[in-house]
């Protein structure tokens, strides 16, 4: 069975930094395109970071970019999201999202979403 299991989200003042963890099982990371969105109350998802673990290849929006850092580790089949000078518009619910291609299909799951709030 396919699971995300989110940790890391929490309080923290502007300017702070949090460490977000993806933990997956049923399938190994390698194979999958791995990301976080973030979705904050009244708006829509939104794509934060991704990353294919097979060559290392990692994206970003524009609005994260040079403060967050997307990685992983193969050995742990866990993915990470650093999130660094942390500003009170990243305050939002984030996801972790792995789409996996088998045969034909794209199948696509989510993680329960952790709670990151900044706030003085």
């Amino acid at each position: 069975q396919v699971q995300l299991v989110e940790s890391g989200g929490g309080l923290v003042q502007p300017g702070g930094s949090l460490r977000l963890s993806c933990a997956a099982s049923g399938f190994s990371i390698r194979s999958a395109a791995m990301s976080w969105y973030r979705q904050a109350p009244g708006k829509e998802r939104e794509l934060v970071a991704a990353i294919t673990m097979i060559d290392g290849n990692a994206n970003y929006a524009d609005s994260v970019k040079d403060r967050f850092t997307i990685s992983g580790d193969n050995a742990k089949n866990t993915v990470y999201l650093q999130m660094n000078s942390l500003k009170p518009e990243d305050t939002a619910v984030y996801y972790c999202n792995a789409v996996r291609r088998i045969l034909v299909s794209n199948y696509n799951y989510w993680g329960q979403g952790t709670q990151v709030t900044v706030s003085s």
